[in-house]
């Protein structure tokens, strides 16, 4: 069974502090890791990978689901329950440093909270447990016991991430709407965005920007022309 570090339990206590649920969730490290009864409830779960100087695979488990996630409008189809637990598991991944967390999925969560090399939190509200995490760092090697590692990304590692999948989103604009007024939008209904006409677009790669460009038209596509790419210090 892997030991609990301090880079695990920084990742859990990120995690809960983000969690949208209605009371404040402790995290509990379970130093025998899963029980038989975590497993069973963690055949629905919601899973991501992260890559970067530190990798690692990510396992939420609740135990009230559609209470944690009512609020983000999950019963009208129009926000999927992994988009609103999306920035608890990037609040846990930031701990691990720079990197891009994959796509979220819903799926069983078992096997990875199963795995001995995973670290495994109890999730509780006045002690009733309100779900459980689980974080597996690998790829780079086994976080030590006693210590986290800085982060780093030295140059020459990044080609083991070559061929991962990524998605490119180039985002003109945003605007904040109530649930009501988006399931009474009808065609020719005009959203006004938060930002002026001819402003650079945000290029963003797995939902972290990147770079801003601007909207151009090729052979009668819709493109974007890169005008700057972003440093590290500026896309936090």
């Amino acid at each position: 069974m892997t030991a609990t570090t301090t880079l695990h339990a920084t990742a859990a206590d990120a995690l809960v502090v983000a969690l949208p649920t209605a009371a404040p969730l402790s995290a509990v490290a379970l130093p025998g890791g899963a029980t038989p009864a975590v497993l069973e409830a963690a055949a629905t779960g919601v899973v991501a990978s992260f890559v970067g100087g530190l990798s690692a695979d990510l396992a939420l488990v609740l135990t009230d689901l559609g209470a944690v996630t009512a609020a983000g409008g999950t019963e009208h189809g129009i926000v999927e329950v992994t988009d609103v637990l999306r920035p608890s598991l990037e609040a846990a991944a930031g701990v691990l440093g720079i990197g891009v967390l994959g796509d979220a999925r819903v799926e069983s969560a078992a096997s990875l909270l199963a795995d001995p090399e995973t670290a495994v939190f109890e999730l509780t509200a006045g002690g009733v447990p309100g779900g459980w995490f689980g974080i597996r760092v690998r790829e780079n090697g086994t976080v030590s016991a006693s210590t986290a590692p800085a982060v780093t990304v030295p140059t020459g590692n990044l080609g083991r991430i070559n061929n991962v999948e990524m998605t490119l989103t180039v985002e003109i604009g945003r605007t904040r709407m109530s649930v009501r007024d988006v399931l009474g939008m009808e065609p020719g209904a005009v959203v006004e965005l938060d930002r002026s006409a001819g402003a650079p677009a945000d290029v963003l790669l797995n939902g972290r920007l990147i770079a801003h460009g601007e909207v151009v038209v090729v052979d009668q596509d819709y493109a974007v022309r890169i005008t700057k790419i972003l440093d590290v210090a500026e896309t936090v």
